[in-house]
Order: C-alpha cells, then sequence, then structure tokens
C-alpha cells in the first residue's frame, strides 16, 4: 500500500509545465494520492514557446498526467484571492473526491515590476503580490483547515515560502515580505492546528530551474549567483516536489511548525 493510498490533496498553482507545483502535484500523485489541482486559468497566448510547442494545457494537462498514474484528478480554475471561489474549491474538492486530507499552498503571484528599488515600486504592485502571496494563502487555508477539522482526521498543510523570505535581497520587498510572513503564518498554524492532528510545515526553495526563474538560470548573472550556492548548482523542481510528499506522509508525523530550506546550501541558519 502507498503512503497516501486513500488521501486527498489540494495543490494549489500547478498548472505551468516546468513549474515546481506540477511537481509537487505528480509527487503526491505517485505515493497514492488523488489531486485537485488549481491554476489561474492563464490564456493559451501567455504560455512559453516550450508549452505551446508540446500543446500543454494547463491544469488539464497535469490532471491527465496524475490519472496516468492511476489517481484522480480534478483541475479547477480559481482566484485563491476570492473568499468564494476558494469556498467553491473545497466543495467541488469535497464532492468530487470525497475527502480533505493535504493542502499544498503554493501559488504565488507572477513575476513582474514589483522587481525594483521600494523607492520605485508601484503600490498597485506590491497590493498585487501581497494579495495572492498572503491573502490567498490565508483564505485557502482557512477554508482548508476548517474542512480538516471538521472531518476529524488530521491532516497535513504544506506552505511553500522562499529563501528570499529568509533574508534581504535588493528589489524583493514585496515578494520577500509575503514570503517571510508565509513563514510566521506557518507557524501560529502550527500552533494552532496541532490539537487537530493537523501538521503545518513550510518549505523554502532556493534557486530551482523553473520558468519562473529563467531570467536567473540563463542570464549574465547565472554566474554570480552559482557562487553563493555551495553545491553549486540549481535545484529541479522534483527535487521540491519530493520534499513536499514526504512532509505528507506517515515517516514525518513528528515534523511540525518548520520551516525548511531546500537551497543547496546557500542559507545556513544555526
Amino acid at each position: 500500500m502507498l503512503p497516501l493510498e486513500g488521501k486527498v490533496a489540494i495543490v494549489t498553482g500547478a498548472g505551468r509545465y516546468n513549474g515546481i507545483g506540477r511537481h509537487i502535484a505528480l509527487a503526491l500523485a505517485r505515493q497514492g494520492a488523488d489531486i485537485a489541482i488549481t491554476g489561474s486559468g492563464r490564456p493559451p497566448d501567455a504560455y512559453p514557446e516550450d508549452e505551446k510547442a508540446m500543446g500543454w494545457h494547463d491544469i488539464d494537462s497535469v490532471a491527465e498526467e496524475v490519472r496516468a498514474l492511476g489517481r484522480r484528478a480534478l483541475p479547477l480554475v480559481v482566484d485563491i484571492a476570492k473568499a468564494e471561489q476558494v469556498q467553491r474549491l473545497v466543495e467541488e474538492t469535497r464532492r468530487e473526491l470525497g475527502r480533505i486530507d493535504i493542502l499544498v499552498n503554493n501559488a504565488a503571484a507572477a513575476r513582474g515590476r514589483d522587481r525594483v528599488p521600494v523607492v520605485q515600486l508601484e503600490e498597485a504592485e506590491w497590493r498585487r503580490v501581497i494579495e495572492v502571496n498572503l491573502t490567498g494563502t490565508f483564505l485557502v487555508t482557512k477554508a482548508v483547515a476548517g474542512a480538516l477539522i471538521e472531518q476529524g482526521e488530521g491532516g497535513r498543510i504544506v506552505n511553500i515560502s522562499s529563501v528570499a523570505g529568509r533574508e534581504g535581497i535588493a528589489t524583493f520587498a514585496a515578494y520577500g515580505t509575503t514570503k517571510a510572513g508565509i513563514i510566521l503564518f506557518t507557524q501560529v498554524l502550527a500552533r494552532e492546528l496541532a490539537p487537530h492532528g493537523i501538521n503545518v510545515n513550510c518549505v523554502c526553495p532556493g534557486l530551482v530551474g523553473t520558468y519562473r526563474m529563467q531570467d536567473v538560470t540563463q542570464g549574465p548573472i547565472r554566474n554570480a549567483v552559482m557562487r553563493t550556492i555551495p553545491l553549486g548548482r540549481e535545484g529541479r523542481p522534483e527535487e521540491i516536489g519530493e520534499l513536499v510528499a514526504f512532509l505528507c506522509g506517515p515517516d514525518a508525523s513528528y515534523i511540525h511548525g518548520q520551516a525548511i530550506n531546500i537551497d543547496g546550501g546557500r542559507v545556513m541558519q544555526p
């Protein structure tokens, strides 16, 4: 019997082919979980060229991959910053897949004009990043945690933060602030949900070779970034997926309230 056999997971922000969310969904499915997969409903003309070339269909393609692993899949377009859509996510997951056991808060605002010094940062960009990364995570967690408590059988919540939430990085004011907030949010949740048997943890990736980070992993500053990573390489999104799947499995039952770096050694803390 697989470790997550009979479990149902929600993974937010899992529609990109070369994204962490997709690899989290697939890792959980390989461990036996059925998966509700959310995406923002990005238009096909916004897909990167490699996705266009392969005929990628966002969360529907991820759902096909999950089903190919023998698991059930429910793709849903959800704006996580809107409470009514989050409630629909919970209701449809319970109706179609029967229950909820695991939540992975992976969805995050796309990189945009927020990566500038604070004195140049537009208020609208600040609010956009806060709304998705923090408010969206709060709304999804509130709804799913309520369902887990009602269900009365414990559960797992894993929040995806970043090493950018561990240290101040120039031009990362909005993103880094939200990711630091997610680490503290994880600790608060861990205190509140422990009596209900719900483990809550946080994963903090470093530089990972995803589409979101192509300007770093393929650009002129690559060598400078690599010099800050003791292992001398970028991470792979599937490595993040496997860590998350472990935290959702039975062997991680005593890991609680932690923010775990997975960054090749770039950020080391006592």
